[in-house]
């Protein structure tokens, strides 16, 4: 196969058996790679009740046909059912771990069971291993110290052996499969961390083709300036300025829209002020990663910024410098570790920004997020979850396209399933009215459709500031041979988007909403208007009352 490997690794920590399988092929065409692969793999291997947290649960890691070969492609996958949400659930994330696995010679490893004792899976091209470790108890940065002469190291800290309902599994040190809690998942299994050394660079169908492809895209790269003049300088920071200038930055646990004490949070003023250094994952030209090159330390992106920052009326940068080393060290999900805090602040008074070690280990209840928190103190309202997973750092309440792509989310409160933060903040592909319901809901699902397709290629989601599904399917043609067109790139998205929904549906996980915050206030968004773009999205997505037709799923392929 060409851009593909064809094969999967399936490591059965139980019974320490290892198996190397062959990928149907009609499954790698339809579902590409990362997501869509790993959410399909997931889906016809478990019953949708399964405990998160089972021995039976598997995690699927995977990577794409564009993994490893073209630019701003260093990213993969972890696909499970979320003990935070109890949705299907993806998590991804850049560095070179994934780039590592595809040169391994794999598309997808899936890990089941639960080891007796606390091990490493080692992965060098064909020689896989399980070795017994005395690392259990380390975090994120003792651990990859310690193994990465070995290969790209992923692994979970504290949080995620202390089943933290957001622990993250970190890679390559700084990069995190974020958010859902699947760190937790693989804690659960005793398994502490993964090591892949690759040396098979997998080969491409047309060399011509897709180096004329790749040409392309670079062109379109350079061109645009969110890439060259934003995220290039300043990193994700350099949107602080912009969401708080109108007003859309969520401030105080969501009773707030502005923030008035953030001069020094703000992309211009950490450049200014800091030796910065530019980082990034494998095969990036942008280096979107900022540090601290005096104190070697890494910078925390935008959402980290606002979790820890507004969110908290902390104006403080130093204190969530701290607060996001405190989290890539135990493995933690920044945006639900501050959110929760922040509920933890409006409920009890007291803020635990630095006191976050108590929540990696386990020693605080904020450790199961704020959905439960909210149930037990009879606040539901004040938690700002959608299906469990906390909102990030744009307030839909002056983002009409964001508030539906938020409800409609199947992961739960992710901006990134549509980010309608490019065209309605942004201007990208072009500006659109932010506080306009009309025509939100066509939109929202081809962002969806997309965005699904690109979390599968697995390509950046930057990348969309520069290129359409046009130039997503002339990479894809030149690396695997197959005549994939622009329309087949948003068909797979909507395949993958109504797999999942159907998964959430079987798992009684269905309901599209926003939290009630959301319609109260003098900045309310207006509940008919978020209902009548609601039921406009069913009917663009062919579904009724959320859940996919029979009809719809005879369409896509998905039932036969």
């Amino acid at each position: 196969m060409h851009g593909w490997t064809g094969k999967m690794l399936i490591v059965d920590l139980s019974d320490e058996k290892i198996q190397e399988k062959k990928l149907d092929e009609e499954i790698l065409r339809d579902y590409l790679g990362g997501r869509g692969l790993g959410v399909k793999l997931y889906y016809d291997s478990v019953s949708p009740d399964i405990d998160p947290l089972s021995d039976e649960n598997p995690l699927v890691f995977t990577v794409g046909p564009l993994t490893g070969l073209a630019p701003m492609s260093g990213r993969h996958s972890v696909v499970s059912k979320s003990p935070l949400t109890h949705t299907i659930l993806d998590s991804n994330s850049g560095g070179f771990w994934g780039k590592e696995l595809k040169y391994a010679g794999y598309d997808a490893l899936i890990v089941r069971g639960r080891a007796e004792q606390p091990v490493i899976v080692k992965i060098k091209d064909d020689e896989v291993r399980i070795e017994k470790t005395d690392l259990w108890g380390k975090n994120v940065d003792y651990v990859t110290e310690k193994l990465a002469s070995e290969g790209s190291v992923a692994t979970i800290g504290r949080a995620g052996e202390n089943l933290v309902k957001f622990a993250a599994i970190m890679n390559d040190k700084i990069h995190a499969a974020g958010r859902g809690g699947l760190g937790a998942v693989m804690g659960a299994k005793n398994l502490k961390a993964i090591v892949v050394k690759g040396t098979k660079k997998p080969s491409v169908a047309s060399l011509e083709m897709f180096k004329d492809a790749m040409m392309d895209m670079v062109k379109l790269l350079d061109a645009s300036p969110p890439l060259n003049k934003g995220l290039r300088v300043f990193g994700t920071a350099m949107l602080y300025d912009i969401v708080n200038y109108l007003d859309v930055m969520p401030t105080d646990n969501f009773n707030g829209v502005h923030f008035e004490h953030g001069e020094k949070l703000s992309g211009d003023y950490i450049v200014q002020h800091y030796e910065i250094g530019h980082d990034g994952c494998w095969g990036c030209p942008i280096k979107c990663k900022k540090s601290d090159k005096k104190r070697n330390v890494e910078l925390p992106e935008y959402e980290t910024i606002w979790a820890f920052g507004p969110n908290l009326e902390n104006g403080d940068y130093e204190k969530i410098v701290d607060a996001n080393i405190k989290c890539n060290r135990y493995g933690m999900d920044t945006i639900t570790a501050g959110a929760t805090i922040a509920l933890w602040r409006e409920l009890k008074g007291e803020n635990m920004l630095e006191r976050i070690e108590e929540i990696g280990e386990g020693k605080s209840e904020l450790k199961k997020g704020s959905r439960e928190i909210a149930e037990k103190y009879g606040a539901r309202d004040k938690s700002m979850d959608i299906k469990g997973l906390e909102l990030p750092g744009y307030d839909p309440r002056g983002l009409y396209g964001q508030a539906l792509s938020y409800a409609t989310s199947n992961r739960g409160g992710c901006h990134l399933r549509a980010y309608m933060v490019a065209p309605e903040i942004i201007g990208k592909p072009k500006l659109i009215h932010r506080l306009n319901p009309e025509g939100k809901a066509g939109l929202v699902v081809i962002f969806q459709n997309l965005s699904a397709a690109i979390d599968s290629l697995v390509l950046c989601k930057f990348t969309s500031f520069a290129m359409t599904e046009v130039e997503y399917a002339k990479l894809l043609k030149g690396a695997t041979g197959v005549n994939y067109r622009s329309e087949d790139v948003l068909k797979i998205g909507e395949r993958i988007y109504n797999l999942e929904r159907l998964f959430n549906v079987k798992a009684g996980v269905n309901e599209d909403y926003l939290p009630e915050k959301i319609f109260k206030g003098e900045h309310a968004l207006p509940r008919e208007k978020f209902e009548e773009m609601l039921q406009e999205y069913y009917e663009f997505r062919e579904w009724k009352d959320g859940i996919p037709t029979e009809e719809k799923l005879r369409k896509l392929g998905i039932l036969k």
